[in-house]
């Protein structure tokens, strides 16, 4: 049995209140309806905010390695940097001292060309002084041939020559010590002779030290002239001196008397550069160091380009200073520069710098042979 409300036969009184409760029941879906559709437009934009936000969060991300790579980057370049200054400084420096040397040979050149001229000078008065004593002389004969009775001429009896006995050759001494490498042929080791005259001397039959030291400067001068006139320059006035005390094995004398003169010209150099025969055997006790030049601190095993480049900033810029400087100071200028020294061992650079400044290639080379990175 269904129960049918009947709405006419229900009270009035009780109309209105249904009425209402209808409408607030009404209103209030309505205001639901409104708040949920409110909700899920803000949960739809948080939901986009939140994917944005985690976007962003990448990017930053990415942006914060790629400034990391940018940063180490720019470290290292500014390390290159570093470096190039030091090569540039030290190629102006190697350009003032080429610089220095040509214009020290123009003027050696200038003052051989005045040499050169005075003495075509004197020369040509030689030359004109003879011939007047010629004719002088001349004019006396016949005034002397005119006053005295004719004689017949007896013929000059012909005069042998002696033969000369030649002295027997002394062997030279054998050279000891750092000279023991130094042969007799080695016409080099004199100062003024190169590979070049080395070969012309060969040619003319001075092939050791002995036969240098017996020619005299007009013989050695004779020998240069038939080669044409690019050797006119050359002075080999003291040629036959060096030799001789190459051959005697005075090679102390020698490296004295090379300090005395500069490349044969007569210019003093008070004895404050090598000497020639210096050089050699510098070159020969400097074997598997030649590649470095001096004062390069990159001969120190644990010394790379870099490191050198902040020792050279921080005024340790020579074997001598580097040999000089205690071990804590190099580490305070390799703990400035960064952590990426931190495996440097400077504890034997200073040794090892005063065995290069001191020329003891020997026993540098033994001390890195037990080295291990410089530590």
């Amino acid at each position: 049995m269904i129960y049918l409300m009947d709405f006419c036969g229900m009270p009035w009184c009780i109309l209105p209140w249904l009425l209402s409760g209808l409408l607030g029941f009404l209103m209030g879906y309505l205001w639901m309806r409104k708040w949920m559709n409110q909700f899920n437009e803000m949960e739809t934009k948080y939901k986009a905010l939140s994917k944005k936000h985690k976007q962003l969060e990448e990017d930053y991300n990415a942006c914060k390695s790629a400034r990391a790579k940018v940063e180490g980057d720019l470290s290292t370049a500014n390390g290159v940097a570093k470096e190039a200054q030091a090569d540039l400084s030290k190629v102006k420096t190697d350009l003032s001292n080429a610089n220095d040397a040509a214009k020290k040979a123009q003027s050696d050149l200038a003052r051989t060309k005045a040499d050169l001229e005075e003495c075509r000078k004197s020369k040509k008065s030689s030359a004109n002084l003879g011939s007047a004593a010629t004719s002088f002389a001349a004019g006396a004969a016949v005034s002397n041939l005119a006053s005295k009775p004719k004689e017949t001429p007896k013929p000059p009896a012909p005069k042998a020559e002696a033969p000369k006995a030649e002295a027997p050759k002394a062997e030279a001494p054998k050279a000891a010590g750092v000279y023991a490498g130094l042969k007799s042929d080695n016409l080099q080791i004199i100062e003024g002779i190169g590979p070049k005259m080395e070969s012309v001397l060969h040619a003319a039959g001075v092939k050791t030290w002995s036969n240098l030291a017996g020619k005299s400067h007009q013989e050695l001068r004779a020998i240069l002239d038939s080669h044409g006139d690019k050797y006119k320059i050359i002075n080999p006035s003291t040629w036959a001196e060096q030799a001789a005390l190459a051959a005697k094995g005075d090679f102390d004398g020698l490296i004295s008397l090379q300090k005395d003169i500069d490349g044969n010209a007569g210019a003093s150099t008070n004895g404050s550069s090598d000497s020639k025969l210096e050089k050699i055997i510098g070159k020969t006790q400097k074997a598997g160091y030649s590649k470095y030049k001096t004062d390069d601190l990159k001969i120190v095993e644990g010394i790379g380009p870099k490191i050198a480049g902040l020792l050279v900033d921080a005024g340790i810029n020579t074997w001598a200073k580097l040999s000089d400087t205690p071990v804590s100071k190099i580490q305070q200028v390799l703990d400035a520069a960064g952590p990426r020294y931190k495996l440097a061992q400077p504890g034997s650079w200073p040794r090892q710098a005063g065995l290069a400044a001191a020329g003891k290639w020997e026993e540098l080379r033994k001390l890195q042979d037990d080295l291990d990175g410089g530590k």
